[in-house]
């Protein structure tokens, strides 16, 4: 589940990064979407990966209600919570910086926060990308509904394209060979 606003206004905003992979993701395997605004409220679609099938989901919820769709979603195909992939941006990690872990807190994520308390748990995987900049503006959520600036372009769509392959790799490996490669080395 890509996390990200609705609207045009917000398409190419750093809180839609969550959105961004998802579409690239549905491009990549040629995923026929389906709206449900409905009983969903998200847009969906389906990939299959061996004998799995993926579902790729956009909530057409704001950010901070998305744990509305992954609720309905766990419902709707009996899922537990370790079947979820909750892909979002980090004001936190520098831009284009990915981070998957398979539990924590929401890390002031509204979102994130909403999907864990949807859920009952803290044990969800999730994607992080860094959209942050030094020094974080003060104003956050006028930072994270602005769109990248011209020369951030280039690092997000790579950030975009690393986040595809990772959640693939989440989707065909698991969640700790996907964290093994994905994750940035640890320095001491």
């Amino acid at each position: 589940m890509g996390l990200g606003n609705v609207g045009l206004q917000y398409q190419d905003t750093r809180h839609n990064a969550g959105w961004m992979v998802v579409q690239a993701l549905g491009r990549k395997h040629r995923v026929a979407w389906r709206k449900d605004t409905a009983a969903l409220a998200a847009t969906y679609g389906e990939w299959k990966v061996r004998s799995s099938t993926i579902r790729l989901m956009m909530p057409h919820t704001m950010m901070n209600q998305s744990g509305e769709a992954v609720h309905a979603a766990v419902r709707r195909w009996r899922l537990a919570p370790e079947e979820l992939l909750i892909v979002l941006d980090d004001v936190s990690l520098p831009l284009g910086t990915l981070r998957l872990r398979s539990q924590g807190s929401d890390g002031g994520h509204h979102g994130l926060a909403s999907c864990l308390e949807a859920l009952e748990t803290q044990d969800v995987t999730r994607l992080r990308i860094g959209v942050g900049i030094q020094p974080l503006p003060k104003k956050l959520t006028d930072f994270v509904l602005s769109p990248f600036r011209t020369q951030e372009r280039p690092v997000i769509r790579q950030a975009v394209a690393r986040a595809v392959e990772a959640c693939e790799l989440w989707a065909t490996t698991g969640v700790e060979v996907a964290m093994n490669q994905i994750n940035p080395s640890q320095v001491s």
